[in-house]
């Protein structure tokens, strides 16, 4: 078996993103679950129970070190990319981060927010970790590696449990996940809790890299005020995609996701509504709160044009949240931007009649405002 094959097997079947909860909040979950864990993911689950003792030696190893930095650590300002599943979060992500002025959580940190001060280092050495990580997403067939920028929320689920990302790993109360989309339905102890875990995380990343981090996850897109409640000073970078591009390429990449995280056989009986609703929920919250985010603190581009003119769109944004010169940056930019020149996008497939016409009902609000032309049916 080829390394590529090997490494998306295990990915699919054994590994998960989610290995880095302590014992003991990976117990609380089990339990909570009433371990419902399908025979075909023990070997998962397994591995995330051992993985969770590791995890728990960390945590009180990052404590130390946490407890020792004491009240000298000072968290910069944070950066947030905002916008749908698919909709060029990560491409934009990972442009900013070529930026040496900003830091940002990579594959150990986002999977190992208990213990990456302590343990980091060693996981990123590793030889065997490095041979089984995957040269490119399965999701989208972007390349990655362990240094490369990862989406903060897999370290914020860990940290809380409060998050729509724990519905991939019990997809049969997938539904009950889905309030801490928003949190506007979830309880004010609920909300602390994860306003603690987001700080505890930024706090860690400052004393691992004293510059302001750059923080990308799709549902923070619906907690900006629950986020400005935290830091004031956030500021926040919105792009918005096509919405028929974000549906085809949401849809399939999410499937691979389930694959990818699941200890449950459950199909969902209408997975189009559950995405149909699930970016309703998400640019309802979104709407309601970009307007008390202060002038300066929040900017929209648009993929189409981060695409077609990266450069020119990287520039905007730095002048529209005033993060200072562009030009040190743009000869790494220009770089990445060549070894890209061969990258292709997956194929999406077909959208049919009648969900052509759920989608124009649903989601016109996003053709209006970003003109996207709709589709007749």
């Amino acid at each position: 078996m080829r390394h590529d094959d090997l490494s998306a097997f295990l990915t699919k079947n054994i590994f998960s993103p989610l290995t880095g909860f302590t014992f003991r909040d990976w117990c609380k979950i089990l339990k909570q679950r009433g371990n419902r864990i399908s025979p075909r993911y023990w070997p998962r689950a397994l591995l995330m129970t051992v993985a969770s003792m590791a995890a728990s030696r960390a945590r009180t190893r990052d404590l130390k070190i946490i407890a020792g930095a004491g009240s000298q650590v000072q968290i910069p300002d944070p950066i947030f990319v905002l916008g749908h599943w698919r909709s060029g979060t990560t491409h934009l992500h990972n442009l900013l981060a070529l930026d040496t002025r900003w830091t940002f959580p990579d594959f150990v940190c986002a999977t190992q927010p208990h213990g990456f001060l302590s343990g980091g280092e060693t996981i990123r050495k590793s030889k065997l970790m490095r041979a089984l990580t995957p040269k490119n997403r399965l999701i989208d067939n972007m390349s990655a590696s362990m240094e490369s920028p990862v989406e903060d929320e897999v370290a914020l689920t860990i940290l809380s449990q409060l998050s729509p990302a724990m519905g991939f790993l019990f997809p049969k109360d997938a539904a009950e996940f889905d309030r801490y989309l928003s949190f506007q339905n979830a309880s004010d102890a609920e909300r602390k809790t994860w306003q603690a875990s987001l700080r505890m995380l930024l706090l860690k990343l400052a004393i691992f890299n004293p510059k302001p981090a750059i923080l990308k996850s799709p549902p923070h897109t619906a907690r900006i005020r629950w986020i400005r409640n935290v830091f004031p000073r956030a500021r926040f970078i919105h792009i918005h995609r096509n919405p028929y591009d974000v549906f085809a390429s949401y849809k399939r990449s999410a499937l691979i996701m389930l694959e990818m995280m699941r200890l449950q056989n459950v199909e969902w009986e209408d997975f189009d509504q559950r995405i149909i609703s699930q970016y309703s929920h998400l640019y309802d919250a979104y709407f309601a709160d970009k307007g008390s985010v202060p002038e300066g603190f929040l900017t929209e581009v648009g993929y189409e044009d981060l695409e077609a003119n990266p450069i020119q769109t990287l520039e905007k944004i730095y002048q529209d949240l005033n993060l200072g010169d562009f030009d040190p940056a743009r000869p790494a930019v220009i770089e990445y931007m060549n070894r890209l020149g061969s990258y292709r996008k997956s194929d999406l497939a077909d959208i049919s009649p009648e969900l052509l016409a759920r989608l124009n009902s649903s989601w016109d609000r996003s053709f209006r405002t970003w003109n996207y032309k709709k589709r007749s049916v």
